[in-house]
């Protein structure tokens, strides 16, 4: 491993040496601190785990004389064990890093099977998902809103904008099942339930080309998300990507320009899926280094609240606290996904390694 960390402590050093160049252009500049600000934390770490075997090769030498061996060898017993810790941390590292882990993210939530109950749910994750957000200081925003009459949603749309976002929270993608007895339930008997969630990194222009020409677009009265106050102008939007057939709405905004902006956005985001899932197939690879397909067909998740139980049926977890969970309470679940994921990254990097 090591002459791979001395080859990026290296690029490191050209990057720095280019950087300091006074008549470098604006252009190179910021294409030179983004691979600057990518790779310090990296050589940060390299130069730790350089220094602790460095320590340890003084360390050896003085256990050579009789009067410092004792000291020597304590020293030894504690940088040894850290050799380990720090090799895991740069392994994971160096894992292949995803181009959208720095995006902010839309988040669709719709009803899947159980009526009105699954529609309560879908709300119940769109507020959890919004608890998550403010526990972490991330401003969200509501793009559509689509309500049933007894407080559930049939759909709902809506933006996590924070740097890292989507890394937190590309593993909610797929099924999330729900256990209980409803409101509406007169003979007390346990219903289930399901609510698809889709977790989409947010696309930039450069990312997708959409031509004007595919689009039709319709506008209509907006109302809030609550189903009360229907504005008397046309400011809600209906687009329609004609050759995908992705249809996108967003009536949150209080003008039609807005909403058409907000639109877009939402309508790159889904095409931008699209043609990463298109791209994966022809390699071969689809998502399959991620935890489950990522596909929101797949069940990931149940939530048993007779039982107060929640499982993660990909990767075995269980945890209680329901209440807690459906208030934002869930950094534990999702760092046990990335954690996960990583592991299963590194089997299979170790799997290729040795089959080199």
């Amino acid at each position: 491993m090591l002459p791979r960390l001395d080859e990026i402590e290296s690029r490191f050093a050209d990057i720095e040496a280019q950087l300091s160049d006074p008549g470098l252009k604006p252009s190179d500049m910021q294409r030179l601190g983004k691979a600057r600000a990518d790779l310090s934390d990296l050589v940060e770490a390299i130069r730790d785990y350089k220094r602790i075997l460095r320590e340890i090769e003084e360390a050896e030498e003085l256990r050579a004389e009789p009067e410092m061996r004792e000291a020597a060898e304590e020293e030894l017993e504690r940088l040894k064990p850290q050799v380990a810790d720090w090799e895991h941390r740069i392994k994971l590292m160096l894992l292949p890093k995803d181009p959208n882990d720095d995006k902010s993210v839309y988040i669709e939530i719709r009803p899947a099977a159980g009526g009105a109950e699954a529609a309560l749910f879908a709300h119940e994750l769109y507020r959890m998902y919004a608890r998550y957000a403010e526990r972490r200081r991330w401003k969200y925003e509501v793009v559509d809103y689509e309500e049933t009459g007894i407080g559930g949603a049939s759909r709902v749309v809506f933006t996590i904008d924070a740097q890292g976002a989507y890394s937190a929270l590309k593993h909610e993608s797929g099924v999330h099942r729900v256990q209980r007895v409803p409101a509406t339930e007169s003979q007390g008997r346990i219903h289930t339930s399901s609510v698809t969630v889709a977790v989409l990194p947010e696309a930039e222009e450069r990312d997708v080309h959409v031509d004007e020409k595919d689009l039709e677009v319709s506008t209509f009265r907006a109302s809030s998300a609550g189903g009360q106050h229907v504005q008397k102008n046309e400011t809600a939007i209906r687009i329609i990507h004609r050759p995908s057939g992705v249809v996108v709405t967003c009536q949150d905004e209080r003008s039609q320009q807005q909403n058409r902006l907000r639109a877009m956005s939402v309508l790159r985001a889904k095409l931008y899926e699209m043609e990463q899932e298109r791209m994966a197939k022809e390699r071969g690879d689809l998502r399959r280094s991620q935890i489950g397909s990522g596909d929101r067909s797949e069940k990931i998740r149940t939530y048993n609240f007779p039982q107060d139980r929640l499982t993660d049926h990909r990767i075995g977890l269980t945890v209680h606290s329901l209440n807690l969970v459906m208030d934002g309470d869930i950094q534990h679940i999702l760092d046990a996904l990335v954690q996960e994921n990583q592991a299963r990254q590194l089997a299979e990097q170790a799997a290729t390694a040795g089959g080199n």
